[in-house]
């Protein structure tokens, strides 16, 4: 099939509108993308009932393997099969290696940042981000100061969101760094997709993803602390009612090491060890999906029964290490974000490959007045909240809405940013019989070790309900598969 006329898909386009915002798979004249003709052929030539059977197949398959996410606050369950949809978002090589240099350039910032702010705090003191803006945050960590973390790595996984705009240009819109998920989806989705499209997925060249587990491990592996060769890692879980409980599970299991929770732990003499039916058994790193306030109740928060009491000063004393360190979160604070820029600039004398979305920060009195004012147009995001709680779409909200967040800002202007409604890329989806267009993100996942590794890839993330802004699955989005093309 050429790039010009789509006659062959117009049983599946159906109504399939194009307008200001980028198209994956569609050029603003209606042809086709180059990369994405041979998946358009494929399935042309698929009648509607093998398309169909094939998504049963793919829904089935996440059945079977339980692969679910948690929905809190709603009346009529928690328990749900992640969403999904069976055409796979399409990038190009070259707009992969613009990403990546792009995604290490920002992480090694990033980890200088937190260095420098628990040390010396020269970006502070030079008055290149605010002293109070950091401090004031509820992430920041004044045990951690002066702390000698291994290797100097901070933050070791890390998952930013991307989106592209209607210019075809990549944006991070946040940095996810305390404890970012989503990884077992982008790796199930990989599988179940080569089982539904595998002569394609052949023909495509994609890039494998599936040595993520692996890197991982090795990376865990390489913060150990000295004089461990051998380290024992294991991976600290809230429990099973945690949202992304069937993750944790996943990785421990991928990687070969242990699933534990805090009952499972207990230090003596600042080394923490790990009961097993042969007794305790030492703990050299632990990848910590549990919050900082709930890590150790002797030095957050008390009244917490899902961390290790004396988790940190065994951390303190270099005989564990936790990863990410206690702390990253006030790298990943929203009113933070609008300083990334000039942290790259500090610290690396470089310009962001990729730059920011703009950013009003509330405690300026200025844009503070001019998000008020233009609430309607605006997104307002609360700085500590993730999974698409805490927000304001403005398009999209009601007076009464608009009124209750303009009295949330006026109380606590530090708790809130503002940015403008993104009209960001949209992806073609199987909905029905017919493709129709929904708006996607980009949650590629970076580790940092010994080197900076990112896997050619990441989630694509999808607002399935349509016309919606909103990705998360928390608010109704669901994913794709994400091919990285060869050369």
């Amino acid at each position: 099939m050429s790039a010009g006329p789509i006659a062959e898909l117009e049983g599946l386009l159906g109504d399939y509108p194009l307008d200001d915002a980028f198209d994956e798979m569609r050029e603003p004249n209606g042809e086709l993308r180059e990369h994405y003709c041979a998946l358009a052929e494929t399935l042309a030539k698929l009648p509607t009932d093998e398309l169909k059977r094939r998504k049963q197949s793919a829904d089935i398959s996440f059945l079977t393997q339980g692969i679910t996410f948690t929905v809190y606050g709603r009346d009529e369950g928690t328990e749900r099969i992640f969403p999904y949809d069976m055409l796979p978002r399409l990038i190009t090589a070259r707009e992969w290696e613009h990403i990546e240099r792009g995604l290490t350039q920002r992480i090694t910032a990033l980890n200088h940042f937190l260095r420098d702010i628990y040390s010396d705090a020269r970006i502070l003191n030079e008055k290149v981000v605010p002293q109070e803006l950091v401090y004031s945050c509820k992430q920041f960590r004044r045990q951690m100061r002066g702390l000698q973390v291994p290797r100097n790595v901070y933050i070791a996984v890390i998952g930013s969101d991307l989106l592209r705009l209607n210019t075809g240009e990549f944006v991070v819109l946040e940095d996810n760094l305390r404890v970012p998920s989503g990884v077992s989806y982008m790796l199930t989705n990989r599988r179940v997709m080569k089982r539904t499209f595998p002569q394609l997925f052949h023909n495509y060249g994609v890039r494998p993803i599936e040595r993520y587990p692996q890197l991982l491990l090795s990376t865990l592996r390489s913060l150990a602390p000295e004089g461990r060769p051998e380290p024992n890692i294991v991976l600290l879980t809230p429990g099973v009612f945690n949202s992304a409980y069937f993750e944790h599970t996943y990785l421990a299991r991928q990687m070969g090491i242990d699933l534990v929770e805090g009952r499972d732990l207990v230090t003596h003499d600042n080394i923490v060890y790990m009961r097993t039916t042969d007794g305790l058994k030492r703990v050299d790193v632990i990848y910590r999906r549990v919050d900082d306030d709930f890590s150790d109740p002797l030095v957050f928060r008390p009244d917490s029964i899902l961390g290790c009491s004396g988790l940190f000063n065994a951390y303190r004393a270099g005989n564990v290490t936790v990863t990410n360190a206690f702390g990253t979160g006030v790298a990943d604070d929203k009113a933070l974000y609008a300083y990334v820029p000039k942290i790259i600039r500090y610290y690396l004398d470089e310009d962001p490959i990729l730059p920011n979305v703009e950013t009003f920060l509330m405690t300026d009195e200025k844009e503070r007045k001019h998000v008020l004012a233009n609430l309607d147009k605006l997104v307002v995001k609360a700085v500590g909240e993730s999974g698409g709680y805490g927000m304001l779409i403005g398009p999209h909200s009601t007076a009464a809405q608009r009124e209750e967040f303009a009295q949330r800002i006026e109380a606590n202007p530090r708790n809130y940013i503002a940015q403008p409604t993104l009209d960001f890329s949209r992806a073609p989806c199987l909905i029905g019989d017919q493709l129709e267009p929904r708006h996607v993100d980009l949650r590629p996942y970076i580790l940092f070790g010994d080197k900076v590794n990112i896997v050619p890839g990441g989630l694509t993330r999808v607002a399935l309900e349509k016309g919606s802004l909103v990705v998360n699955s928390s608010q109704g989005g669901g994913s794709k598969d994400t091919w990285v093309l060869q050369d």
